[in-house]
Order: C-alpha cells, then sequence, then structure tokens
C-alpha cells in the first residue's frame, strides 16, 4: 500500500510538472484567443478525439456555466451532417496534442473554407491543426506521467487547465458575477450554496409597536405563526423581539396587561436580504435560534425560519 500511495503522489507531481511548464509557455496567443471569442456572438464549439475529447467536454460545460455559451462536438459526428450547427458567429475551440487527428480534419477544412474561426490547443506548430488555426496555443512537448509515455495524462491536464484559464478570462472580463451564475445553477449543492436571504425569507412580518399590550401581542403571534414578534420603536425599526421563550419566562397575573417593550429581549440577531442562506443558517445553528429577522436600512423587510432552511436543504 505504501508503495502504491508514493507512485500515485509521483504521478501528480509529474503532472504538476506539466501545469508549470504550460504555465511558463503561455503568450499573447492565449490573449488573441480570449479576445477572439469575448467578440464574437455566437458560441464555442469544442471539438477533440480519443481523451483531449473528453477534456473538451469539461472545458465546454465550463464555459457554458461560466457565461461563454458553449456545446461540444465530437469530429465523428460532425462529418455526418452536425457540421451544419457550425456558423460563422461562432468560434471552433479544437484539442489534438499531435495536431494531426484525421477526424478532426474534414471539420477543420470546413471551417477555413466558410471563414469559421478556429482556436487550435495542440503541441505541434506544424501540424494541420496549428496550420488551419486563427490563434494556435502551444502545450509544452512533455512526457506523460504514464510509465509508458503513452496514456494521455500530464497533456490532457495542460490542456483542462487552458481552458480554465479561457474560462474564467472570460467569466472576468464579461463581469460574469455571483447572480448571474446562481441563474444557471438552480440545482444541486452549488445551487443550494448560492440562495440568499432574499429566496426564502416571508415579507409577512409579525410586529407590534413597544406600548402593544401582551394580548395584542399574542395575538399577532398566534396569527403569524412564527413563534416570535418584532417589536417596533417609534421610527419604525427594530427594537427587540419576542419569542414563545420570553412569554414563559415572563408569565404572570398580570402578564396580558403588560407592554411589549417589558417582555421583548433587545438586540435580536437580524440579516440582510442579499447575505447567503447558508451564512443565516449558521448563525441560527450556533446561536440555537429559529428566526432571524431581515433589514433593508434598519428597518424589518422579511424573517428567515429554520423551517425555511431545513426544506432547501441548508441544515
Amino acid at each position: 500500500m505504501t508503495e502504491e500511495l508514493e507512485y500515485a503522489k509521483f504521478v501528480i507531481k509529474e503532472e504538476i510538472i506539466g501545469l508549470e511548464a504550460v504555465c511558463n509557455s503561455l503568450n499573447n496567443n492565449l490573449v488573441s484567443a480570449i479576445e477572439l471569442i469575448y467578440k464574437k456572438n455566437g458560441h464555442v464549439i469544442v471539438s477533440g478525439m480519443g481523451k483531449p475529447g473528453h477534456i473538451g467536454r469539461k472545458i465546454s460545460a465550463t464555459l457554458a456555466s461560466t457565461g461563454t455559451p458553449s456545446f461540444f462536438l465530437h469530429p465523428g459526428e460532425a462529418s455526418h451532417g452536425d457540421l451544419g450547427e457550425i456558423s460563422n458567429s461562432d468560434v471552433l475551440l479544437v484539442l489534438s496534442l499531435s495536431g494531426n487527428t484525421q477526424e478532426l480534419i474534414p471539420m477543420l477544412s470546413y471551417a477555413n473554407r466558410f471563414g469559421i474561426d478556429i482556436v487550435a490547443i495542440t503541441s505541434d506548430p506544424e501540424s494541420v491543426l496549428a496550420k488551419a488555426s486563427s490563434v494556435c496555443i502551444l502545450i509544452p512537448k512533455i512526457k506523460e506521467a504514464c510509465p509508458h509515455n503513452l496514456a494521455p495524462t500530464t497533456t490532457t491536464t495542460m490542456m483542462l487547465a487552458i481552458g480554465d484559464a479561457i474560462a474564467l478570462c472570460l467569466l472576468k472580463r464579461k463581469n460574469f458575477n455571483r447572480d448571474d451564475f446562481k441563474k444557471l445553477h438552480p440545482g444541486g449543492a452549488l445551487g443550494k450554496r448560492l440562495l440568499t436571504v432574499a429566496d426564502l425569507m416571508h415579507s409577512d412580518i409579525p410586529t407590534v409597536s413597544e406600548n402593544e399590550p401582551m394580548k395584542n401581542v399574542l395575538v399577532e403571534m398566534t396569527r403569524k405563526s412564527f413563534g416570535c414578534a418584532c417589536v417596533l420603536n417609534v421610527s419604525g425599526k427594530i427594537a427587540g423581539i419576542i419569542t414563545d421563550g420570553d412569554l414563559r419566562r415572563n408569565i404572570c397575573a398580570d402578564f396580558l396587561e403588560m407592554k411589549a417593550a417589558e417582555i421583548m429581549s433587545r438586540n435580536p440577531k437580524i440579516v440582510s436580504k442579499e447575505m447567503f442562506a447558508q451564512e443565516a443558517t449558521k448563525i441560527m445553528n450556533d446561536y440555537k435560534i429559529t428566526s432571524l429577522f431581515v433589514t433593508e436600512c434598519d428597518v424589518p423587510c422579511g424573517i428567515l425560519h429554520i423551517h425555511d432552511c431545513l426544506r432547501a436543504g441548508l441544515a
């Protein structure tokens, strides 16, 4: 087991060497590729055969999820009618270590014939792919992590890193922000992480004034069913909170005639609409409370209950 662990670390170190090499080799061709893609209003159509093709699928998915429309086109399918998916407003991003993969040639010929821009990621500047491209990003000729120097490992890792770099440079140039990201990632664990308090809060807040008799407070708390009431001062800002626990702790003979200000707990925890719901859930868990008031310019605009977070899978 120790021998295998050591060899696994060796493989990863070999790939790190490849990443350092490709990082040091990058030049203005990468900038030109980004500029070319940015100025186009179509899709980035990614293609490649074999292992580079699998890497290409991931690059395409990353582009699409970060604000650059993209899809993957298999070279074999392209030669059987799917070339019709490519238009002059698109950019072809083609991955091939040798740059002479036979299955790519019909696609390259079609693109050159109809003036479709090609961005190449390859290791051979004299290859068919490099010569057909508008911009060529060269990866260093470096041995694979494979002991036989055959299985694409280090080279595909370098290709993936370049794809990530292109996608994230475009993200920055387009000012693609968290809100944009959220629109494209409504599901899964990532979607949950991007939920904000505004997505889950209720705007129908149980509110009472500081001078409200407790009999009226009880009616408001029962009517809204949050197990609490927000106590407001004369300026309409939060003065305190009354919870079910506060009711039990202060019950007495003249309880119903007491004022809200006499019962409330001051300085309740508050959050903003923009806060991630996951952070708000942590606050409730840390302080062992079940509700948070949401404020805007110090005025309450909503309430978030722990059950809302539980339903969203954030507990």
